[in-house]
């Protein structure tokens, strides 16, 4: 019998019987599902994930990254500020009617005047369409040649004297000299199209061609950011910051008009009148609604003996005349041993809106004349009218001399206007659309017109100049206007009465009824012939706003002596050009021809001021010499200093 350990180890345990799990009820799959189902069991087996692109601005140094972050927050900051300024001027110059007037320059009736007329020369269409064409084939080929390395000439090149084009780029980047040229070449295109028109009423087409050239002037390329290299380029060098203060200059510039944009054109507050403009010491002797009579100390021991009076502007300030110290008329007349008396104009509001031209006469010419001869001590006073002053003394000499008033010893006048048939662009100002949207305006404001609108006009005489510029530097190099003294005054303006204003420009401007004999003022009706005082006329060459020949057309209407000076420059660099300057030229001649073309052709030119040629003929014409007159110790008691209060009144 075997061990029965050895019997055990060959017993071998029989296996547990396996248990069947039940089977739980799965759902049938819906269709969708087991496509799903199906798409996932033939699906390859995940592999690992792709790495993620690289950022393109890792590849941009992190300076530069931070330029551009930079750059795109400002440029979104100046978007938001322009749209913001934009909305609440809209929506305060909602209700305005100039908002309503579809044509706010009433130049509708004169354009299709003469578009009607291009249209109906359809050969001169076709010559002048052909010959654009040919220039743009040259700016095209000399582009193609320049890009291949060639040097070649422009097609066209700016005007003299026009700035907008200065910055370099304009000239060594092709991309920027052909949107120049192309500019010039359709706008100068399309101003001598409307200048070469024939057989319309001139008047008409020159309000056509000023229109014309305010429309090219704004589409300029200079105007633009994207399309001014220097903007651009400041743009990029501040990141934007620019734009920024740009743009915030723009919307104060809104705020500032109440609506409508007034560019600012200097600091206007670095400039005090009675401070650092408006100086020379003196003394308001006499005072009435319209004026304040200035009497300036004298700075030689003595004096001409009959003194000077001078009438200026009241659509300005009297301060052109005495901005500084080294450019001061008032100053210098004074040094040559004149006693020197000055109207400063009252800036009116409603109260005065019923003053009238014959208001000005007499309160003006008339009572500022014998005051200052009661304050002289002398029976006769020489005078100076300065632009529209100058057309007030016009008026007051011919009223004087129907009355054989023979107070005025001699008359100068500073560019002032007698006859306006050739008066220059303001004479498009004065149709009659033109004259019942100023008469709204005077009235809604109260009965006198706002110093901002005759700024704006002046403005809009020279675009380019006073507007353009500015909002060039202001808003797209975000340049803050440089203190400048000249336009600090230009900006001084100052309101006008309804009635004046109205007459002004009704008589004048648009009737010219003074150079024609149809004025009556007082009662009397006014000839210019009949004057016999000794008569000097300053013009200037390149005055815009009284041109030389409107004014030698006046010179010519005097009956008595009558002596024509021509200046360099224009309507203001003109007149104020002190000799110490040295600046411009002037020309003379002694003979009054029957035209200006025969004055040009006899004239002598002289370099620098005309200013000692004036002083040398009103030195003839002023007397001995007496001792020098102190504005404190005459018959009429000083009211207080010079430059008076009147002045210092804003609109």
């Amino acid at each position: 019998m075997a061990p029965a350990s050895k019997t055990a180890s060959k017993t071998k345990t029989a296996p547990k019987p396996k248990t069947a799990k039940p089977k739980t009820a799965r759902p049938k799959a819906a269709p969708a599902d087991r496509k799903e189902a199906a798409a996932q069991a033939t699906a390859p087996e995940p592999t690992a994930s792709a790495p993620p692109l690289p950022d393109p601005a890792a590849f941009i140094p992190r300076e530069q990254r931070e330029q551009f972050e930079k750059l795109s927050a400002n440029l979104a900051r100046a978007a938001i500020t322009a749209q913001g300024a934009i909305a609440e001027a809209a929506l305060r110059q909602a209700d305005a009617p100039s908002a309503l007037n579809t044509d706010p320059f009433h130049v509708g009736p004169a354009l299709t005047q003469v578009m009607g007329k291009l249209a109906s020369e359809p050969d001169r269409m076709l010559r002048a369409q052909a010959d654009l064409f040919s220039r743009y084939l040259d700016l095209w080929q000399n582009t193609a040649k320049r890009m291949s390395g060639e040097q070649v000439e422009p097609v066209v090149s700016p005007a003299k004297g026009d700035k907008r084009f200065n910055d370099p780029d304009w000239g060594s980047n092709p991309v920027f000299d052909v949107m120049k040229q192309s500019y010039l070449l359709t706008s100068n295109w399309l101003n001598g199209l409307v200048s070469e028109v024939e057989g319309v009423d001139p008047l008409e087409k020159r309000r056509v061609e000023f229109f014309m050239k305010m429309l090219t002037d704004a589409v300029s390329p200079s105007n633009f950011l994207m399309s001014n290299p220097a903007a651009l380029r400041e743009a990029v060098a501040t990141g934007g910051e620019s734009l920024v203060r740009g743009m915030e200059q723009f919307a104060q510039d809104l705020a500032r008009g109440g609506g409508q944009l007034s560019i600012s054109q200097t600091d206007m507050d670095e400039f005090k009148v009675g401070e650092n403009v408006a100086t020379a010491p003196g003394k308001v002797i006499y005072q009435n609604d319209i004026l304040q009579l200035l009497q300036f100390n004298p700075t030689t021991e003595q004096v001409r003996e009959i003194p000077l009076l001078l009438f200026t502007p009241w659509i300005n300030k009297f301060y052109i005349t005495d901005l500084r110290p080294d450019n001061s008329l008032i100053r210098w007349l004074t040094g040559q041993g004149f006693s020197v008396f000055v109207t400063s104009w009252v800036n009116p509001d409603e109260r005065l809106a019923a003053k009238t031209f014959e208001d000005y006469l007499v309160e003006g010419i008339y009572d500022a004349t014998a005051q200052v001869m009661k304050q002289a001590g002398t029976d006769r006073v020489n005078t100076v009218g300065y632009c529209i002053g100058g057309t007030l003394l016009s008026c007051a000499l011919a009223h004087m001399a129907a009355k054989g008033d023979k107070r005025v010893n001699s008359a100068t006048f500073f560019a002032a206007q007698q006859d306006f048939a050739e008066a220059g662009d303001l004479r498009l100002f004065v149709d009659e659309g033109w004259l019942k949207d100023i008469e709204a305006q005077m009235d809604k404001a109260g009965g006198f017109l706002p110093g901002k609108s005759m700024a704006d006009t002046f403005n809009a005489l020279r675009g380019n100049d006073l507007i353009w510029s500015f909002f060039v530097n202001n808003y797209l190099m975000g340049k803050e206007p440089k203190p400048f003294d000249l336009l600090f005054w230009n900006s001084d303006q100052t309101r006008m009465p309804k009635a004046l204003h109205l007459f002004y420009l009704r008589n004048f401007y648009k009737d010219n009824a003074l150079a024609e004999g149809k004025l009556t003022l007082d009662g009397v009706k006014l000839d210019l012939s009949k004057v016999k005082t000794p008569i000097y006329v300053q013009s200037s060459r390149e005055d815009h706003i009284a041109p030389f020949r409107s004014i030698y057309r006046g010179a010519k209407l005097f009956g008595g002596p009558v002596t024509f000076t021509m200046a360099g420059s224009g309507h203001i660099a003109g007149v104020i050009n002190h000799p110490d300057a040295k600046k411009y030229q002037h020309w003379t001649n002694s003979a009054l021809p029957g035209s200006v073309e025969e004055w040009v052709a006899g004239a002598v030119e002289h370099p620098g001021s005309w200013w000692p040629h004036w002083a040398e003929w009103l030195n003839e014409r002023s007397g001995g010499m007496v001792p020098a007159r102190d504005p404190t110790k005459g018959p009429l008691k000083p009211l207080e200093d010079a430059p008076g209060s009147f002045v210092k009144v804003r609109s």
